[in-house]
């Protein structure tokens, strides 16, 4: 992909109305210093219509952004991730209503919690086992350390669940989760959690091969994602990101230094928000997705897997907003559904913003987000790196700036 091959006009846009996206951005939150930078790209028909950065990936050493910038997509690694797996399912390895415990044993007589706390919960057996169904669409039962609402997620803070600390691995993780109790009976609600770092461990332990190594060889080296990794290499860190949090009286701190990373060096392979990339690279990611699952003569997941995935597989197709959990997620929960990895746009209306029915995104914790249209032929990607991703709305005004400047 030539990032240097930017044509508004060719792309079906107005390039006077793409330039408000860059404006926006810099007026409202690079200059006022509520964020440190951030990339947008725009794509439509295989042509790059936008490409623009603002600010600094890393503030203190007055670093600015750069197309090649390094970013933390936290949560956008479960769309890699899902991807992934199903590549698995193609082959014929396992079924999507097949129970978890045929590949982690010790999660056979799971149990759903009804009273109490850490360590002394009050239990009952899990209605039906939960399958890998669950889990790719967050109806598994489990949950984040960081909801801040249940004695579950208050008992996955106690363990440092999933925590990327030294020497702890994906192994240690399936470990504790054994020992915990589920929200809910697999199957009964939606609730945003570790499920896409269990779909990292069965990755591992079908294909014989370690996440990262089986990300490389089937995704990342296909499509040509040079730069997306779970650790910077020695050459990428010089334009690594730092990443801020927007603290309790709204300032923007210092929450990871770029250049003295807890990202290096890492044993936990998080499935679920581990990776590091580029715009460039992510963009060739949805340029796959936006071919039916093929980019640059490279097939990666056939055209019905890949319909199957974006497909609403809520209950009688629900939105989240009707049966899902209170606490945090990366999307809205009115008018979108979810399928297997992926939220898709099933009312506009409902939702509020005009990506078309049938689009599908996500986006991660430090406030990066793509989304794909197939109807418009259209994707974007968008770069920051802010903690909480919930700060601020940054989809709902991109959608608004990028569907207003289509011819």
């Amino acid at each position: 992909m030539d990032l240097r091959n930017i044509d508004a006009a060719a792309a079906g846009f107005s390039e006077k109305r793409l330039a408000r996206i860059g404006e926006h951005l810099d007026q409202s939150y690079v200059q006022p210093q509520k964020i440190a930078g951030c990339l947008t790209a725009v794509l439509r028909g295989g042509q790059l219509a936008y490409l623009q950065g603002a600010g600094d990936r890393d503030r203190e050493r007055q670093l600015p952004i750069t197309d090649d910038t390094l970013f933390r997509i936290y949560s956008m690694t479960k769309p890699v991730v899902s991807i992934a797996l199903m590549t698995l399912w193609e082959r014929g390895l396992f079924t999507l209503d097949d129970p978890v415990h045929r590949f982690i044993p010790q999660w056979k007589d799971l149990r759903v919690r009804e009273g109490g706390a850490w360590p002394e919960f009050q239990t009952r057996q899990a209605e039906r086992p939960m399958r890998i169904r669950d889990l790719l669409t967050h109806q598994s039962g489990l949950t984040y350390d960081f909801m801040q609402t249940t004695e579950i997620d208050r008992a996955y803070r106690k363990l440092k669940l999933a925590w990327p600390s030294k020497g702890y691995t994906l192994d240690d993780m399936i470990e504790q989760l054994a020992t915990l109790p589920l929200e809910f009976s697999p199957g009964e609600r939606w609730n945003y959690s570790v499920a896409t770092d269990v779909l990292g461990y069965l990755i591992e332990r079908i294909s014989g091969h370690s996440l990262p190594d089986y990300l490389r060889a089937v995704i990342f080296e296909p499509l040509g994602m040079r730069d997306t990794t779970f650790s910077p290499r020695e050459d990428q860190l010089p334009r690594f990101a730092s990443c801020y949090v927007r603290d309790a009286r709204k300032r923007v701190v210092l929450q990871d230094d770029a250049q003295a990373s807890r990202y290096v060096d890492r044993s936990f392979f998080s499935g679920g928000g581990g990776l590091l990339s580029t715009v460039e690279d992510y963009l060739r990611f949805c340029q796959m997705l936006l071919g039916g699952g093929t980019a640059n003569g490279e097939t990666i997941i056939g055209r019905k897997t890949l319909d199957l995935m974006v497909a609403n597989h809520l209950p009688g197709g629900a939105d989240l907003a009707s049966v899902a959990m209170a606490g945090f997620t990366e999307t809205d929960h009115e008018g979108v559904g979810f399928g297997l990895g992926f939220a898709s746009k099933i009312d506009p209306v409902k939702n509020g913003y005009p990506a078309t029915r049938g689009s599908y995104y996500w986006g991660g914790m430090a406030s990066t987000l793509f989304w794909v249209d197939p109807a418009e032929d259209l994707a974007v990607v968008f770069m920051t790196q802010l903690i909480p991703s919930s700060t601020f709305n940054f989809r709902g005004q991109l959608e608004a700036l990028v569907y207003a400047a289509l011819d």
